[in-house]
């Protein structure tokens, strides 16, 4: 019974919890190697001054 009890617990919290970290992980990572990449390839463009503008201003 207490096996039973391991298993549905880790099927519904911890595996659907671990999948959402993993994504958010690689999406991170691959976010940030886009932007190194479009950022180089735009590099003294009017795209890129305005990529690095604060509009907070």
């Amino acid at each position: 019974m207490t096996g039973t009890i391991i298993i549905i617990v880790l099927l519904i919290i911890i595996v659907p919890v671990s999948i959402i970290m993993t994504g958010l992980l690689f999406s991170g990572i691959l976010g940030t190697i886009l932007q190194k990449q479009v950022d180089s390839d735009h590099e003294g463009t009017e795209l890129y001054e305005l990529s690095r503008k604060n509009f907070e201003e």
